[in-house]
């Protein structure tokens, strides 16, 4: 086994706070504490979200405020090139960023055109620089009509006018799918709501089957809070096995928890998610444990903001022998979330990557919006964070 292979559980520590928040001034580092206090607050986070949209709706000039407080915290700028500043202190610390268009809820064709053209373009920077932008990443919804998407899932008759959007569709991820392959970087598609996802599968299937017939460029997202993507992990290996191409998955629990089950008993269905956290946890951790094992067809990204899921990734490499560089293996998470586990597992060697958002302020409220709740409906985030920062705090009085 190689020294950087040689990993062990008793030395991964990811509590150290000098490490996690070293990039980070004590103004800044006070911002942050201020922000997850006001996250944890349930009933600003439920009342937020509306009163900022009234804000806009009516001019109130609060885009200044919002871009120094929670965009300041979770983006990296309004443009690619603002995102500069950031990406190259995350990767002074050996980290990477995963450039994010977050744009989504359009409705044009022309929108859907212009944002896979802005895709593109953090393509060719990822070119660039790629051990500072290892990945792109797209959501489907960004370049594809919600509506048109969901018939396609319900497999409902499309009319003639609808198939030539799909047809569009289709080829606009394909076009920048094969940017990526072009250019030899690789391209996360993230996970959408269960009642379009099956759509989405396919088409991601298919850019898998034409673009990774040499090692894994284009990656699916799996919502592990589904009790389904376990099974659908497995069938995808076997798929992949008998059509000769390489997997890429990237493993999150999930963003929409709330939504899925609402809408499930709103329209008396199962509910497409675990009905415990615990559950969920074990369907993330076996489907870490189905990759490692078959790390010879399938790359992976771990994109979580759980300790015990981190540790167990590490473990299993030590196990089957993966230097902890290897290029088939990255743990992710969000930028301004969960700093003690990114840091910390970089400074120990791992390929550790960052998602850095960018947009315009009043576009990527949609993702700031998901955030906010991903803290407080997740257990313990918000006031998790808090914690550690207080640690650091005090750490640096002591010093």
């Amino acid at each position: 086994m190689s020294a950087a292979a040689a990993t062990s559980k008793s030395n991964l520590d990811l509590e150290n706070t000098e490490i996690a928040f070293k990039y980070k001034s004590d103004k800044e580092l006070q911002l942050s504490n201020l922000l997850f206090k006001a996250i944890g607050q349930n009933w600003l986070v439920k009342v937020g979200p509306p009163m900022v949209e009234f804000c806009f709706s009516v001019g109130l000039p609060i885009s200044g405020l919002i871009k120094s407080t929670v965009f300041k915290q979770f983006c990296g700028g309004e443009t690619m090139n603002e995102c500069d500043k950031t990406m190259d202190l995350l990767h002074s610390y050996g980290v990477g960023s995963i450039l994010d268009y977050s744009i989504e809820g359009k409705e044009k064709q022309e929108e859907f055109d212009e944002t896979a053209e802005e895709i593109i373009r953090t393509i060719h920077k990822s070119k660039l620089t790629p051990d500072k932008i290892p990945f792109c990443v797209f959501k489907p919804t960004g370049l594809a009509r919600l509506g048109l998407l969901e018939k396609v899932d319900a497999n409902e008759k499309l009319n003639a006018a609808e198939q030539t959007e799909y047809d569009r569709t289709v080829a606009r991820i394909e076009k920048v799918c094969r940017a990526a392959h072009d250019n030899n970087v690789r391209i996360f598609i993230d996970a959408e709501q269960t009642w379009i996802q099956h759509a989405l599968d396919a088409i991601v299937t298919k850019m898998m089957m034409m673009f990774n017939k040499e090692r894994a460029i284009v990656y699916n997202t799996l919502q592990m809070y589904r009790h389904d993507r376990v099974e659908y992990l497995k069938n995808c290996y076997e798929h992949a096995m008998q059509n000769g191409y390489y997997v890429g998955q990237k493993l999150v629990r999930g963003a929409y928890m709330e939504k899925e089950r609402e809408r499930a008993l709103a329209m008396g269905y199962p509910s497409p998610i675990y009905p415990t956290k615990e559950a969920t946890d074990k369907g993330y951790d076996d489907a870490l444990r189905f990759c490692v094992e078959h790390i010879d067809r399938i790359s992976i990204c771990a994109g979580s903001h759980n300790e015990n899921s981190a540790i167990l990734l590490a473990k299993l490499m030590e196990e089957y022998g993966i230097a902890r560089d290897d290029q088939r293996i990255y743990f992710s998470q969000l930028f301004g979330m969960s700093d003690h586990i990114s840091f910390n597992l970089a400074s120990q060697g791992y390929k550790v990557v960052k998602y850095l958002p960018y947009g315009p302020v009043k576009s990527v409220l949609p993702y700031l919006f998901r955030r906010a709740q991903e803290n407080t409906s997740a257990k313990g985030q918000a006031s998790r964070e808090m914690k550690l920062i207080a640690k650091e705090v005090a750490r640096r009085k002591g010093a």
